[in-house]
This record gives structure tokens, sequence and C-alpha cells, in this order.
């Protein structure tokens, strides 16, 4: 009987389990079997590693084979545990030594003639890793370029299984990541690309400033989606960890660019109104992976032509907005993925949408209906409501150009470094994420400054909610003006932002 082990990562949601992959030979006739709750792809490793094995020069024990990865009672999902398969079991017949797998984690596919293939999930599992205390790991060489992002491990990568073999018996090396180099992050829309619609541009200064989320109604054409794609130019650059964050969760879905590894910008994430609910936020059999809204995670997650997506796609968002995450819990286990990202909705006034409201051939109640399609709850969580016009005349305009991104851009970050040095102590980053208990006993306001919010509740204009984030948006709103406190103007602009209508 022969006995060896290796070490893989098991991804859970964006959190990784080190995983002990064992192999023990002999005893019995030949045949593999594999334990510890593998999923249908990893069970037909036996098979892929067996055909890597011996088209890579070794010899596949003609014995019994026993696989047990191991904690067993958790779910094992993918092909990522391949590499240290065949580590383990030939090791375990003495055709490399096992000296190298000590304090080594492994990650990658193999094809059948032994070429290593890329995995997902590479990032979050090193993190995983690291913070477990091993010191080595071996990738494909393809996912260097995602491994080269975490420090504090020796990296190294391997492009076919027999190069992984010579590197055991130390008769080759792996192949080293480039050092990483940050690149210059990717243009933006500029914001001097839309020609009027003041308002609307107000709006979105304010939600960049104070992290708010956004709903514009107004007919096609007018510059909803032109405002909202350029939301992201105003955003500050992702901190060291939230570009982690993000990018963990760009590399479980499989879509980071090898050219631009580090996710710096914040993602803006734009899903058709005929996307799943699963899509939307996150699913399918066995572990459930992430959904839009988790790739817009500190970003922005748009949602063009809003009342077409139907009352289950948008009732699925209530509890990621109050919650910044969303738990999805399957037959086979529960995750967690983080999804902190502004909403921004955009929609027509009505079915027909024409430019002019004169010319709408809507019947009162199939407008109602129309906009109806966004519950009440669901607005009430949207902090900030604008309505767009149609330009009256374009040559009103050439005369003076646009504010460009940049100069709005500068006053949002101010505001953002007030915001930021005033809740330092407390762990909130934005205006929005403040819990209203904070807003309303240790930073509680002056009644004569409230009286207005008391007295929209008192008439149920608003709601409990609504009053809290009507007290976010003043605190926004005094931050671009530069003061300390609000003052009973800027409660009074929050709350009409509140109480405009969407019709």
């Amino acid at each position: 009987m022969a006995l060896s082990k290796s070490w893989s990562v098991a991804l859970i949601g964006v959190d990784g389990r080190m995983i002990e992959i064992e192999a023990d030979i002999g005893g019995g006739a030949p045949k593999v079997t594999m334990v510890g709750l593998p999923d249908p792809g990893l069970r037909e490793a036996k098979d892929r590693v067996r055909s890597a094995v011996r088209n890579s020069g070794q010899t596949w024990p003609d014995e019994r084979v026993i696989l047990g990865l191991s904690p067993a009672n958790l779910p094992k999902v993918g092909s990522g545990y391949d590499l240290g398969i065949a580590a383990a079991v030939l090791a375990a017949t003495g055709s490399v030594p096992a000296t190298k797998l000590l304090n080594t984690v492994l990650l990658g596919e193999l094809a059948l003639d032994g070429r290593v293939r890329a995995v997902r999930g590479v990032l979050p599992g090193l993190l995983a890793a690291r913070n477990a205390g091993y010191r080595r790991a071996v990738v494909p060489a393809e996912s260097l370029f995602e491994a080269a992002l975490v420090d504090g491990l020796e990296i190294g990568g391997v492009a076919r299984l027999s190069d992984f073999v010579d590197w055991l018996k130390g008769e080759g090396e792996l192949t080293r990541p480039e050092p990483f180099v940050a690149q210059e992050p990717p243009r933006v829309p500029d914001l001097a690309d839309v020609v009027g619609q003041p308002e609307a541009r107000w709006a979105l200064e304010v939600a960049a400033a104070g992290g708010h989320h956004l709903l514009m109604t107004g007919p096609p054409g007018v510059g909803k989606t032109m405002l909202a794609k350029r939301l992201p130019g105003l955003l500050p650059r992702l901190s060291s960890e939230e570009s982690l964050q993000v990018t963990a969760v760009h590399s479980i879905d499989g879509s980071l660019s090898p050219t631009e590894p580090l996710v710096t910008v914040p993602p803006f994430v734009a899903p058709h109104h005929s996307i799943s609910v699963p899509a939307l936020i996150g699913g399918g059999s066995g572990l459930a992976v992430p959904g839009a809204i988790s790739r817009a995670h500190r970003g922005i997650l748009f949602l063009d032509e809003v009342c077409e997506f139907g009352p289950e796609r948008l009732e699925s968002l209530r509890t990621v907005l109050e919650e910044g995450e969303v738990r999805i819990a399957r037959v086979k286990g529960a995750v967690r993925y983080p999804a902190r990202f502004q909403l921004v909705l955009a929609t027509n006034p009505c079915p027909c949408a024409p430019t002019k409201d004169a010319d709408c051939t809507c019947s009162a109640s199939a407008r109602r209906r129309y906009l109806g399609r966004l519950s009440g709850p669901l607005l009430d969580r949207v902090d900030l409501r604008v309505r767009l016009r149609p330009l009256s005349a374009l040559s009103a305009h050439l005369g003076e150009p646009p504010e460009a991104s940049a100069a709005v851009r500068e006053r949002v970050l101010e505001a953002r470094e007030r915001a930021g040095k005033r809740w330092a102590e407390h762990g909130w980053p934005t205006n929005a994420e403040v819990p209203g208990p904070a807003l309303r006993r240790e930073f509680a306001l002056p009644p004569q400054v409230t009286a207005l919010l008391d007295r929209a509740l008192e008439r149920g204009a608003i709601t409990a909610r609504g009053a809290d984030r009507c007290l976010r948006i003043a605190w926004t709103l005094t931050d671009l003006k530069g003061a300390d406190k609000p003052e009973a103007d800027e409660v009074a602009a929050a709350l009409n932002f509140r109480e405009r209508s969407s019709g």
C-alpha cells in the first residue's frame, strides 16, 4: 500500500477552502475510486488524469487507486483539482519525490495529452492559500497574469504535466510570472458628450458623490443611457482592497482580461431585460455562480428599459440593495457573493414613449400599469429620481461646451473625501452606506432642519426608509457645497429628489 497527498483549493462563493487530496494505491484489481463529494465534472477527472499521465511519459498504476478529497463533507466542483490529483498519484507510485508538494497549492485542469489548462477562480484560490499559510503555488501558465496579483506566495506556472514532473524531480524550473505593472485605466465616455439636461447632470453628480441609486425617466433619445455610461468616469478609482474584491469575482466568472488583469475602474454592467433571475442574481446547479449584480460589485448596475425587466427580476434586487451581498442556497450548499453596487434605472414614461407628451396615445390606466411595474418597495430604495425632457433647440447649446467629466469628478472626489473623513472611525466609505439609526442619533440634525421631513412623514409622502435616504442625500449635498452640516435647504432639496414622480 502506498499513500501520498497534495493540496488544492475549493471555492465556496468567493471564499476559498483548502482541500487535501490523498491517493492510496494497491489492494485490489485496477480501478479508480474517488470519494469526497465530487461533482460530475470532477468525477470525470480520473479519466482525464490517467490519460494525461500516460501521454506525459509516466506510468499509471496497474492497481486499485482510491482518491480522497478532504474535508469529505464539502462539495467539490470543477476541474481545478486535476493537477493535484496527478501529483498525489505520481508521488504515491514513487515516480516523483513528494518533498516539493509540502506547503504547495496546485491548481489546473489537465487535457488528455498532458497540457495544463487554465481554470476559473485562480485569484481567490491563491488568496485563500496565502491566508492559510501556504508558501508556494503552481498554476497553469495561462493563469500567471492573474496569479501575479497575489503577494506573499512563490508562484510558478506550467504549460504541460511533463514540465511539472521535471520540476518535482529537480530537473526543470517553473515559469515565473512577469512582474505586475499597472496599466492605464480604460477610457470612460466623457460627460462633455451630453448636450443639455442640467437637472439630470446634477442628479448624476449627486449620485456619484454619495453612492446613491438613481432613476431617470424620459422619452427615447434624451440621453438616459449616455448619462449612465458616464457615471464610472465620475467615481474614484477602486482602492487596492476593492480592486482585489472585484477582480476575484471576475476571476470566478471567467471574464478577466490578460492585458488588464486588475480591475481598477468601477465596473459598468448593463444586462438585457430578457436576463433570467439566476443570471441576474447568481445561480446554477450545484454551487451557485456569480450573477450580474456581483460583477457590478463596487461599480454600476444599469437597467435600461427597466419596466421591461418584469417584477420577478426587479423584486429580487430588494434585499441585495439593503445588504450589499447576495446569499444563494442550493442543495449542495449556500454561497455568498459581494454585491454592493450603485443601481441606475432608466425608463420611458409610457409604452408609446413619444418625444412630446402631447403626442402620447396611451390611456391614463396604460401609463399607470406600465410604470406600476416598478413596485413601491423597489422605488423606496432608489434615492434620486429625475425626469429628462427632450431638447427644444440644439443650437442653443452650441455656444457653451458642456462641462467635462474631469471637472465634475474633481468636485465628486472632494465631496467623497469630506464624507470619508466624517465616517472614517465608523468604517462607512460613502453617505449611502451610513445606517439610518446613526443619522438619527449620533449625527442627528436640529428639529428646525428636519421639520420638512417630519411633515412629509406625517402626510405619508415618504416612508421611514425614505426619510433616512433623504438624510443621506442631504449630507451629500452638504459635502458638495463644502459645508459642515445640512441645513433646511439641503433637506428640502433631498426631499424634492425623492418626491418627484417618475411619470
